[in-house]
C-alpha cells in the first residue's frame, strides 16, 4: 500500500517549472565575449582631460558618463576617466548635456 501525500505545499523552488525542456531545445546559446579595459590594453596611464575625442567615447548621447558595466573599463581608470571628463565639462570643452 503506497504511503498517502502530504499534505504541506510544495515550495516554490521545487515546484517544475518546464525549464529544462526549453534549454534542450535547438536555441543555440548567446556567447558574450568579456570585455577588457581599453586603457589596461593600450597602457594608457593618465587620461588628459584636454583629449576630447577619448573622453567623448565614453559620454552617451545625452551627455552622461557611461557606466563601467557597459564600457567594461576597469574601476581605477572610471575614476580618472570620470574626473577627466568633468574638468573637461567645467573648461567647457564636453558639454554638460546634450542640446534638444
Amino acid at each position: 500500500m503506497p504511503e498517502p501525500r502530504s499534505k504541506r505545499p510544495i515550495a516554490a523552488s521545487q515546484r517544475p517549472t518546464g525549464g529544462d525542456k526549453a534549454l534542450a531545445g535547438t536555441k543555440k546559446q548567446y556567447f558574450r565575449r568579456r570585455k577588457v579595459c581599453r586603457f589596461c590594453v593600450e597602457k594608457i596611464d593618465h587620461i588628459d582631460y584636454k583629449d576630447v575625442r577619448l573622453l567623448s567615447a565614453f559620454i552617451s548621447e545625452r551627455g552622461r558618463i557611461t557606466p563601467r558595466r557597459i564600457t567594461g573599463v576597469c574601476t581605477p581608470h572610471q575614476r580618472r576617466l570620470s574626473e577627466a571628463i568633468k574638468q573637461a565639462r567645467n573648461i567647457a570643452l564636453l558639454p554638460f548635456a546634450s542640446s534638444i
